[in-house]
């Protein structure tokens, strides 16, 4: 079956309380994608909790501790058509706490909007999510100065100017081309340039948000390279049993197709048959790069598989490595990382404690040379290429071979540490 429209992954990032959720329940709304009455719910539900103002918020947080305490937590998938693309809108959470959601939602995106308050301008978050954002492999990046509306502000094109020469400095930092990004003013609440050319900004004659993302360009799907999925849940269904779920990263799944789910409980991976698959609750006959799947596998039970698996087909089954060397930047350690430091990897959807076995060399991030002095020791701001062992064995694909199954994060008592990608593997005898 041909698709009438081409898919694009895209994540809203930010600050905490910059406005991300705002923003897309804004432009959900005004783009007809949520009704009056649905909207009139929220506002009412938003009255009585006592956060008026927050209704377009909860279009995208519907978890009920989410409205209650008016951050978002998980992540929160939503369809979303233009005239041109259909969109999955990811609305990935600024909260620090939740950081490590917002690392699976930038690991599954082509595109970004990195929300910034007018009023607030850049803070921490909006720096790590920068790095972070260009370290897994999202692409194009929108940059919109919110709250434009807010008074100290007042919709003022001097304030919007410093805002983006300060968000330039940090993305060139963080390795973006800056001249490539675009940047527009927004008022989401009252719902200025949204999809309406603002009337408060009349200095503004470049796009909308909408427009602004209609203007991304379709990235290239890695069809052609071997399958793998990520299992991000397992669930059991009646009538139908177990249903994994989880976005294909490379390759193409289809129904029929003969797969090995790997490592698996006991290590020696999950073989299997695809029964189904069911996208956006709609059965299709196969899946590609990008899409976000449930699906139904023939001789595979509940407990054998679990986040942080992932699916191949069995005539090239996922690498499941016992050790391996990687390219790492630090970004945030309140010390120093020395060899026998054991932080919590995130690698697409696993989460492993890995052991720091050996640095190999350290180098100088904006210059590639080698540093020779205090090698083994590690600080922010240094890059190094590294020995890695987990302490079980993780799926994880060299950057040369599949670079989407590559990448990580580094975390540490509840901050992002660092990042990085594989360059070389001991591969486990399954």
């Amino acid at each position: 079956m041909a698709r009438a429209k081409e898919h694009i992954n895209l994540v809203f990032i930010g600050h905490v309380d910059h406005g991300k959720s705002t923003t897309v329940g804004r432009l959900l709304y005004d783009t007809g994608n949520v009704d009056e009455q649905a909207m009139r719910k929220l506002k009412e539900k938003a009255e009585q909790l006592g956060k008026k103002g927050f209704e377009f918020a909860f279009v995208m947080d519907q978890l009920k501790e989410e409205q209650e305490r008016g951050v978002t937590i998980d992540l929160a998938h939503k369809r979303f058509d233009t005239d041109k693309y259909y969109f999955t809108i990811i609305d990935a959470p600024g909260h620090k706490d939740f950081i490590k959601n917002m690392i699976t939602g930038a690991s599954q995106a082509d595109c970004a909007v990195l929300i910034v308050a007018g009023n607030d301008g850049v803070n921490a978050q909006t720096i790590e999510h920068l790095r972070l954002s260009k370290i897994f492999g999202v692409g194009q990046l929108i940059v919109a100065v919110n709250k434009m509306d807010i008074s100290g502000v007042d919709y003022s094109e001097k304030r919007y100017k410093e805002v983006i020469e300060d968000v330039k400095k940090h993305a060139k930092q963080a390795g973006w081309n800056v001249d490539k990004i675009r940047f527009i003013p927004l008022a989401s609440f009252p719902g200025q340039n949204v999809i309406k050319k603002p009337d408060k900004m009349p200095w503004w004659t470049g796009d909308t948000l909408l427009e602004a993302i209609n203007k991304f360009e379709v990235p290239q799907k890695p069809v052609n390279l071997p399958l793998r999925l990520p299992i991000q849940d397992v669930y059991n269904i009646t009538g139908i049993g177990v249903v994994p779920v989880g976005r294909v990263e490379t390759g193409i799944m289809k129904v029929g197709d003969k797969v090995m789910i790997v490592p698996g409980r006991e290590g020696k991976g999950v073989p299997g048959e695809v029964k189904s698959i069911e996208m956006h609750h709609e059965a299709v006959n196969q899946a590609e790069p990008g899409d976000n799947i449930g699906f139904s596998v023939k001789g595979v039970g509940k407990k054998d598989i679990a986040r942080g698996d992932v699916l191949g087909r069995d005539d090239n089954v996922p690498t499941v490595a016992t050790e391996f060397t990687a390219q790492i930047v630090v970004m945030n350690h309140p010390s120093v990382i020395t060899v026998g430091y054991t932080p919590v990897f995130h690698i697409h959807t696993a989460q492993v404690a890995c052991q720091f076995v050996e640095i190999i060399k350290k180098i100088n991030p904006a210059t590639g040379q080698e540093i020779t002095e205090n090698k083994d020791i590690l600080k922010n701001g240094d890059a190094a290429i590294v020995k890695l062992r987990p302490v079980q064995p993780i799926v994880i694909e060299k950057n040369t071979v599949i670079p989407q199954m590559s990448r990580f994060a580094i975390r540490d008592s509840g901050a992002t540490v660092g990042a990085g990608m594989c360059m070389d593997l001991v591969k486990k005898q399954l």
